[in-house]
């Protein structure tokens, strides 16, 4: 009877010291309004390789995509309670753009990041372009892809002028998307507008467009132009980007525009032909840009949340966005392995031009739509 007794004790004393070390795990709350896939990434691989190396903490994902407006809600919500003091219940946002509400930099809501607080944003790519309150972990850029097959090396464009003449060389082999329905194809219509108001990006501030770079759009739409012809189906451009990798998987052209994340990810799913080559334009590249995270000021767990910050800017977690969700690595390339570098030299750049979005996009797709693609109806 005194053993039974012992043992029941024992057991007690066991399950007290395993909840207690339980309890003793300090929860990052973390909130995410990306793709399944990056959450799944996140849930998969980010998570449970956080903890093993901070068993102290432990990672609550709350997904809140398709929920209102996502973590710009739960931002509304941090900066309420940064107002009374309260716990916004928050730690760490996994993608948010920090400049979209300006109360938000006025009332410094968000954490500056500092080689201090996280030492692994001093590895982070200065093509992010990044403000002090951003971590820019993964990106995305629109590439060229081709079929190697049917497209010799020496053929391969390296610049904007030089993809022109080779879709008029090629009638029928390219095809982009329509700006309106996908970045891929926009890219490709924002790339001609760079093209003609000198290749300098930083000209297009986001706000009330400049007359003098507007006035400049119609040479855009007569580059363009020149090649609709040559255009798959004289001019049949899809309503989406999956549609023009579709079209490029089943042979019914040889190159195109795609989202380098979406196009890594066929191509790692076996959709996409063995000999499909990724490439970027050596003169100005196409637009891309980068997924940035940040921490609330009145984060409960702001010592868990920087931890997690500089933990996803480490080189095994920065190969994971490149192996995993095809995309882009938001720290140098040189600190990923050799082999990731030799694969990826191709499209690895300094430059990601950013297109400004806003009311030059609204005049961007109803230029092109008026004097490029006019065979199509934009409604339909």
């Amino acid at each position: 009877m005194k053993t039974r007794v012992l043992v029941f004790v024992l057991l007690a004393l066991l399950a007290g010291v395993l909840s207690v070390s339980a309890q003793a795990r300090t929860p990052i709350y973390v909130y995410t309004d990306s793709d399944t896939n990056i959450s799944d990434w996140w849930t998969n691989t980010i998570i449970p390789a956080f903890e093993a190396e901070y068993p102290q903490y432990e990672v609550i994902l709350t997904i809140v995509r398709g929920v209102g407006s996502g973590n710009a809600d739960i931002a509304a919500r941090a900066l309420a309670a940064l107002e009374t003091g309260d716990d916004p219940q928050v730690d760490y946002f996994e993608q948010i753009n920090v400049e979209s509400v300006p109360a938000w930099l006025e009332n410094d809501l968000f954490v500056e990041i500092t080689p201090e607080n996280v030492p692994n944003i001093a590895n982070v790519l200065e093509a992010t372009n990044r403000i002090p309150q951003e971590i820019p972990y993964r990106g995305s850029q629109v590439l060229l892809a081709y079929n190697s097959e049917f497209v010799a090396e020496d053929e391969v464009p390296t610049t904007y002028a030089e993809l022109i003449e080779w879709i008029k060389a090629h009638p029928g082999q390219f095809v982009y998307n329509r700006p309106d329905r996908g970045g891929s194809g926009a890219a490709m219509v924002t790339r001609a507008i760079f093209e003609v108001t000198g290749r300098d990006p930083s000209k297009f501030v986001p706000g009330t467009p400049d007359p003098e770079l507007v006035a400049q759009f119609p040479k855009a739409w007569e580059l363009l132009g020149s090649i609709h012809e040559s255009i798959y189906e004289k001019g049949a451009y899809p309503a989406g980007n999956t549609p023009v990798l579709e079209l490029f998987a089943n042979g019914s052209v040889n190159m195109i525009t795609a989202w380098s994340d979406q196009a890594l990810q066929a191509i790692n799913r076996g959709l996409l032909p063995e000999s499909t080559r990724l490439t970027q334009l050596q003169d100005l590249p196409f637009t891309g840009g980068y997924a940035n995270s940040a921490i609330p000021t009145n984060a409960a767990n702001l010592e868990g949340a920087l931890a997690l910050a500089n933990f996803v800017l480490t080189p095994e977690i920065q190969r994971t966005v490149v192996e995993e969700i095809g995309g882009f690595p938001g720290v140098n390339w040189e600190l990923l392995p050799a082999e990731l570098q030799e694969q990826f030299t191709s499209v690895i750049t300094d430059t990601v031009p950013v297109w400004p979005g806003g009311e030059y996009s609204a005049i961007m797709v109803e230029g092109w739509y008026n004097n490029v693609a006019t065979n199509i109806d934009r409604n339909s």
